[in-house]
């Protein structure tokens, strides 16, 4: 990756204290939630990462690259991990190791930190009772939860609100198309033998792709058994509107899942 040399990042940077030794070692970063570096941060983030990652940290629909709103709520991600990560990338993947400063590596986690997404300290109010009982109706077909048995053509849901904010996670079931998480992203896979199978897309490299199909089998082809990998614009997740789950409803099954911890 090429080093950026702009004059608003080398002026943001000359404004800021420099890095103290150790801090990386100690993973404590000493620009957190400075606005000055979370800008001078932010114009790396636009050079360096946001062709794989998309401007807003979610990813790009034809890039294999996770959304990086959501990686913070997991456990042991912290200023340091993501410190190393962008430092050191990750072998085997299309992620690389950027040769950046040390200044410059902690000035983009500080901006890497305002993209965070989660669930936090929200409160979910409905009725977790009649939550499971929706859940039941309308969502154990694709997705589990807790100790719910369910499909496995959608996420998990266990844990989901600390990783999303109520208000995302409302807008994902209303317009579930919206945002279509890595691992969920549907296609139709057309084979030289006139076969066509649609499903949610697992994994692909250079000789195979393995998806789950619409009936929730799991299939595996070979490139060379394959004609056309055509990638979906729309979920598999149907829209529900306030017809199907009305506004009170859907605090209920949030509230729900808030419990499916």
């Amino acid at each position: 990756m090429f080093r950026v040399a702009g004059i608003g990042i080398l002026f943001a940077a000359l404004c800021l204290p420099l890095v103290w030794q150790g801090a990386a070692a100690q993973g404590v970063n000493p620009y957190a939630g400075q606005p000055r570096a979370v800008l001078a941060g932010g114009a790396l983030f636009r050079a360096q990462c946001a062709t794989c990652h998309g401007a807003d940290g979610k990813g790009i629909l034809s890039i294999d690259a996770p959304d990086l709103s959501l990686m913070w709520a997991r456990d042991g991600v912290n200023d340091e991990y993501v410190f190393s990560v962008v430092r050191d990338g990750i072998p085997g993947s299309i992620m690389p190791p950027h040769g950046l400063r040390e200044t410059e590596l902690w000035m983009l986690v500080a901006f890497m930190a305002t993209l965070a997404e989660g669930g936090g300290d929200a409160e979910f109010s409905g009725d977790a009772g009649n939550g499971r009982r929706l859940f039941a109706a309308n969502c154990s077909e694709c997705h589990r939860a807790g100790a719910e048995a369910g499909g496995v053509l959608g996420p998990v849901l266990t844990g989901v609100t600390r990783r999303r904010s109520p208000e995302a996670l409302m807008q994902s079931i209303r317009e579930p198309s919206g945002r279509i998480e890595r691992g969920f992203r549907p296609v139709t896979v057309e084979t030289g033998a006139g076969e066509a199978v649609t499903g949610v897309l697992k994994n692909e490299d250079a000789f195979s792709l393995q998806l789950v199909t619409e009936d929730q089998d799991l299939r595996a082809f070979g490139r060379d058994a394959v004609r056309q990998v055509a990638r979906l614009g729309e979920s598999l997740m149907p829209v529900f509107g306030e017809a199907d789950l009305d506004d009170d409803e859907l605090a209920d099954l949030l509230a729900f899942l808030h419990g499916s911890q």
